[in-house]
């Protein structure tokens, strides 16, 4: 397993520092564990790093998600029907860890860790060398005792805002949440789109106006010109559907990552 420091965590937070200083934005693209295989997903993580990745979202397969779009959900799925279970999707993130030495961020659902262990399974994913999980169908309201076990582990429990969230709830993600808040630009899942929404900006201001969290802004964030856009407003940049489709469809994956990331990494340098 790969080896992280006592608070895992504070890598998170110290690359959100990183990006404040040079006055910029993180580029933070998204691999599914497994997809299309193993070495692939490995090579490239390495090439998202290679080419500009300040931090790595890491999707853990899932039979059922609500979050994810068509191309992610497809890219799961064929992992999964090809027999990948969860500590080999935690032994994966542990390998992209070492290849990468970026802070990684698990992205994945309650029920895979109820079934593991809420304890356990932090624990984990601190050996594995994530420094925090985002949970999408876990509320804040029903979260204490999955933060208890993040605290225990060291990693930041990071929570959803959406447009729809009123002003006290965005106050409760920012209190229970750490590492930074994710702010879904739009409502409904993860997808390619070819203009992003107007309002993830406003939805930002209100985040900001609610804790102190850095705000990283993503669903739907497609391109470099969204890169440049979310750069602007946001602390974070997260690419997902756009890289996976890439991976899918390249002769060479690991260079056709490295390749746009750069261009992410580019547009959002303000």
């Amino acid at each position: 397993m790969a080896t992280t420091e006592a608070i895992p965590k504070q890598r998170l937070a110290d690359a959100f520092a990183a990006g404040r200083g040079e006055q910029r934005a993180l580029v933070m693209p998204f691999l599914v564990a497994g997809y299309p295989d193993g070495e692939t997903f490995v090579a490239c993580a390495r090439a998202a790093a290679q080419g500009g990745a300040d931090v790595l979202e890491i999707g853990i397969p899932f039979s059922d998600p609500i979050m994810d779009g068509p191309v992610i959900a497809a890219a799961a799925d064929q992992v999964l029907r090809r027999g990948q279970r969860t500590q080999e999707a935690l032994d994966l993130i542990a390998r992209a860890a070492e290849a990468t030495g970026r802070p990684l961020v698990a992205m994945t659902y309650y029920n895979i860790i109820f079934r593991y262990g809420l304890e356990r399974f932090a624990r984990s994913l601190a050996g594995a060398g994530a420094c925090g999980a985002i949970v999408p169908d876990l509320s804040v309201e029903d979260s204490d005792e999955w933060r208890a076990a993040c605290a225990g582990a060291g990693i930041a429990p990071v929570f959803l805002a959406a447009q729809t969230s009123p002003p006290d709830r965005l106050e409760r993600i920012g209190a229970a949440g750490d590492g930074f808040v994710y702010a879904a630009s739009l409502l409904g899942v993860t997808g390619v789109r070819e203009r992003l929404n107007e309002d993830a900006r406003a939805l930002v201001e209100r985040i900001r106006a609610a804790c102190d969290l850095p705000v990283a802004v993503g669903i739907g964030v497609s391109t470099p010109e969204h890169a440049r856009e979310v750069a602007a407003y946001a602390d974070g940049v997260i690419v997902g559907s756009a890289i996976v489709e890439r991976i899918g469809g390249a002769a060479d994956p690991a260079a056709s990552v490295r390749a746009f990331v750069e261009q992410l990494r580019a547009a959002a340098t303000r």
